[in-house]
């Protein structure tokens, strides 16, 4: 009698050595791609792609295929089940990185110049992209769920195949694409907009910029431009900066979707093997599965996904057992799960994200953030090639070494061929960026910002140390500040110093208060990205803490993108006195997903963040803030 093999092929011991000599060769794969073994790059890569080969041979030859489908699914479906959740958790930070993609000069350059069709454009997808982001999201964590428990595991195959070829030309887009390069773009203008008529006028001059057609109604325009390259692919929202301190690099998230796409591959090619799982196959496969979600949540410092993953999982199987003749099958399940998956994006879109990644995090030290930059070291080698073999060797031009060899002596044998700019240690921006700027000119200063200590200390008149010049050429005298002649006045060929004096000190043009928010014993801040569309649940309750602030000297101040004449008549409209400040809109978005938000900010340390719909009461502020 022929003997049925189990799921672990014909040897569970021989089978599992195969499975981790095959994971030992994409280990070496990519070690050999990585820019830290570059200089063993091709030992690497070969005994990784030998040992990948041999193990596979030898896994197929023992039956241990389904074995191996086993692994991936375990690992494709945690890592799925996390990456989705992280960003379910932020669906509007990763709509803001597919708006990125969506720009003209982003992906659809690739489309403009690969099928010649400079009119191409995906930027009608922007207006989509918080339902693209949405959709990800739970698509992500359904096949998660499904792979895990083997739901439909064809469909599910065929799926997770699809999404990871997408997000592998996502990211091989993000990883290749050369900002100096330049491509055909396409642009259609009404006859009389006045951008189009300029263009007409610098095709004139410039070569790169060429009229298709003119009629009665419209100008069409080809013009060389460069690409927008997105730097970060966003794949786990902006849980790597927060929690490992930086994101992947463009060619790092690449090589993730490569080792992810090869154990897809290993699914797929399973699939007609694979069942649904057994009650007892589900005893050590969801397990092991939690241990993979546990993994990543504890590198990315939150352990919710574990939570959310049983809870999943749980009700896909209950709802897959108990669902009767319309939802008692795997469609069932995927429901279920979209359905608890809605819950929670419905929940985090409402208010802010479960856990806050963000610099500006609940906790946070604002000026540690904004002072945690590093400034890159690099090194210039020179480079010399063989004539006779190729071989090429770099040297500092400073070093001993390089003095000793006299290199540039042996002409017959080695000739000089570029510079070579190592890094030594990687540039890394501070997490707050200057871009974090909230500021107002001194013109636009209203009784609002001019209640505000540091504010009248600025407008107070002061008196410096400063010089009376004689100037030479104009015939005249002058008084300046002593900065201000290091500046513009030392030149003693036209300037003379007549004599030392006090002169009033300029105010300056525009007032930051970055330092002021760092520094305030206590600040409230009300953030809103876009003052014309904010929803104040309860103005009454924003009228009242205002008032309070007010009676304890407690600075509350506005920061929007709006312009300010909007601005005064939207406080005078709700009959608030805050005073309000400009910021750049893409750092408001990255502050607070809610709009409005409010802020409170203790020495320099945030204290608390409250979303629009979830403002505390007055009693509670008093309690816990204003004890």
């Amino acid at each position: 009698m022929k003997k049925a093999f189990e799921w672990y092929g014909q040897s569970l011991v021989i089978n599992s050595i195969l499975i981790t000599v095959n994971f030992l060769g994409v280990s070496f794969t990519t070690m050999g791609f990585h820019k830290n073994f570059e200089n063993q790059q091709g030992v690497f890569v070969l005994i990784g792609i030998l040992l990948i080969l041999l193990s596979s041979i030898g896994l197929f030859f023992l039956k241990g295929k389904e074995f191996m489908s086993l692994v991936s699914r375990v690992l494709v479906g945690g890592l799925f089940i996390v990456s989705g959740l992280i960003k379910a958790n932020d669906p509007l930070g990763f709509s803001y990185k597919l708006e990125e993609y969506f720009e003209d000069g982003a992906l659809a350059f690739r489309i403009k110049e690969w099928f010649g069709v400079p009119g191409f454009s995906l930027e009608f997808l922007i207006d989509y992209a918080l339902f693209f982001s949405v959709l990800i999201c739970i698509v992500e964590i359904v096949l998660g769920v499904l792979v895990i428990i083997g739901g439909k595991i064809r469909f599910t195959s065929w799926m997770l195949m699809i999404t990871m070829v997408f997000f592998t030309f996502l990211t091989w887009h993000t990883a290749n694409c050369d900002s100096n390069k330049k491509f055909t773009d396409r642009d259609t203008y009404k006859v009389n907009d006045s951008v189009g008529l300029e263009k007409i006028q610098l095709s004139k001059t410039n070569k790169e910029i060429k009229i298709v057609s003119i009629n009665s109604s419209e100008i069409i325009i080809d013009e060389m431009k460069q690409p927008q390259c997105v730097t970060d692919c966003g794949c786990f929202g902006d849980a790597m900066k927060g929690s490992v301190g930086r994101s992947l690099t463009p060619s790092e998230s690449l090589w993730k979707d490569y080792i992810l796409l090869y154990f897809v591959f290993w699914i797929f090619i399973s699939s007609k093997l694979i069942r649904p799982n057994s009650i007892r196959q589900n005893l050590y496969i969801i397990p092991i599965s939690l241990l993979v979600i546990s993994f990543f949540s504890f590198v990315f410092g939150w352990y919710f996904p574990i939570l959310f993953a049983i809870i999943s999982i749980l009700i896909a199987l209950w709802v897959n057992r108990a669902g009767g003749k319309i939802l008692g099958n795997y469609w069932g399940s995927s429901l279920a799960v979209v359905f608890v998956c809605l819950i929670f994006t419905s929940y985090v879109l409402m208010y802010e994200p479960v856990k806050d990644y963000r610099p500006y995090s609940e906790g946070s030290n604002l000026k540690q953030k904004m002072n945690d930059g590093v400034e890159g070291k690099y090194l210039n080698l020179l480079v010399y090639k063989n004539l006779k073999t190729g071989e090429k060797v770099e040297y500092e031009g400073s070093s001993q070494e390089y003095i000793n060899s006299k290199i540039w002596e042996k002409t017959n044998l080695w000739k000089y061929d570029t510079m070579v700019s190592k890094e030594i240690i990687a540039t890394r921006l501070p997490s707050i960026s200057t871009q974090f700027n909230p500021t107002l000119l001194v013109s636009e200063l209203g009784e609002n910002e001019k209640q505000l200590d540091f504010i009248q200390k600025i407008l107070k008149p002061k008196r410096v140390s400063g010089f009376e010049l004689y100037d030479i050429e104009n015939n005249n005298n002058l008084q300046v500040t002593k900065q201000e002649y290091e500046d513009n006045y030392s030149d003693t060929s036209f300037y003379k110093i007549e004599k030392e004096i006090m002169v009033d000190q300029e105010l300056p043009s525009e007032i930051s208060i970055r330092d002021y928010i760092t520094k305030a014993p206590i600040i409230f801040i009300l953030f809103s990205k876009e003052l014309r569309k904010a929803e104040i649940e309860d103005m009454a309750k924003l009228k009242s803490l205002e008032k309070i602030l007010r009676r304890k000297n407690i600075p509350f101040v506005l920061i929007t993108n709006e312009e300010h004449g909007y601005v005064v008549g939207w406080l005078k409209k709700n009959r608030l006195k805050l005073p309000a400040f400009t910021n750049d809109a893409t750092e408001l978005k990255a502050i607070a997903r809610s709009n409005p938000s409010l802020m409170v900010v203790k020495n320099g340390i945030v204290k608390g963040k409250y979303p629009n719909k979830a403002l505390p009461s007055i009693e509670w502020f008093k309690k816990h803030i204003l004890n």
